[in-house]
């Protein structure tokens, strides 16, 4: 039996990029067959040419994958017929976890789905393509690295897929976020981007204030994302509340994020599939 191909699922942010270029170097073997970035098309202009940059870095190819355009798909209506349990109506399928404003003064948060669907499923996908997995395969062909590090070890959960095996590369190295940082500089590599779609919910209040201060065009695509998803929303049946992309309830466009009190801290250790932020 033919061993286990080695492919990185590739978030180019701070951690998988480290991983990457470690492994290009020979401190992670084996040397992997490929890497693979599953693109939402909503990453801020800095990850997508930061990949441009790291792809000409590594012997292996970078093969990039999309299931579509996540801002369009999430802001589409869609009919319902009057056949449908529902009945007649119009609706939007968005499946970032916005938190929501109800109309009786409670809130909540909508179920998160985008990662599995526009990142896991497209790199799973290709992963099957690279390997050659046969329908039914139960024997493992793949083995994906993720690029979690020893501190978000909260979310490293095993594969759904019989045929694939994940493994952490970073944080069988002991290496932190900051050693990460630490190791870039030290090869005289430039500093990653943050990877995470510009109107993320799981923003830390640090990350909104970088992205407002540091690239502002994307941020004005985030307030923008903000308004139309609530547009939409109020035109739907099945949407009683108001989403927002902040935990405070707050539109974007007023939030004061220089504030000291009234943080909002980073959620990725929410974000069960571990494809995000890295």
């Amino acid at each position: 039996m033919n061993e286990p191909i080695h492919i990185i699922s590739l978030g180019a942010g701070v951690q998988s990029s480290t991983m990457a270029l470690m492994a290009a170097n020979g401190e992670i073997t084996p040397m992997p067959t490929a890497a693979i970035f599953a693109d939402t098309q909503a990453e801020p202009a800095s990850v997508y040419l930061w990949l441009d940059w790291l792809d000409k870095q590594l012997p292996f190819p970078v093969y990039r994958v999309t299931k579509g355009d996540l801002t369009a798909d999430s802001l589409k209506m869609r009919t319902r017929s009057a056949a449908s349990k529902y009945g007649a109506g119009e609706y939007t399928k968005t499946n970032i976890p916005t938190y929501i404003k109800n109309a009786n003064g409670t809130r909540g948060i909508v179920q998160r789905q985008c990662t599995y669907d526009y990142k896991l499923l497209p790199i799973l996908k290709k992963q099957r393509e690279i390997g050659g997995i046969k329908r039914g395969q139960k024997t493992v062909g793949v083995i994906s690295w993720i690029g979690i590090s020893r501190d978000e070890i909260i979310r490293m959960k095993p594969s759904r897929e019989p045929w694939a095996e994940n493994r952490w590369p970073l944080v069988e190295l002991e290496m932190t976020r900051i050693k990460c940082l630490e190791w870039m500089k030290k090869n005289g590599y430039p500093t990653p981007p943050r990877s995470a779609c510009v109107y993320c919910p799981y923003h830390s209040n640090a990350e909104w204030r970088r992205l407002r201060d540091v690239e502002p065009k994307e941020f004005q695509r985030a307030i923008q994302f903000e308004r139309d998803l609530q547009a939409q929303k109020a035109k739907t049946d099945n949407f009683a509340g108001i989403p927002f992309l902040h935990n405070s309830l707050i539109p974007l466009s007023e939030i004061n994020f220089d504030k000291k009190d009234d943080q909002q801290f980073s959620l990725f250790g929410n974000e069960c599939e571990g494809m995000c932020g890295v």
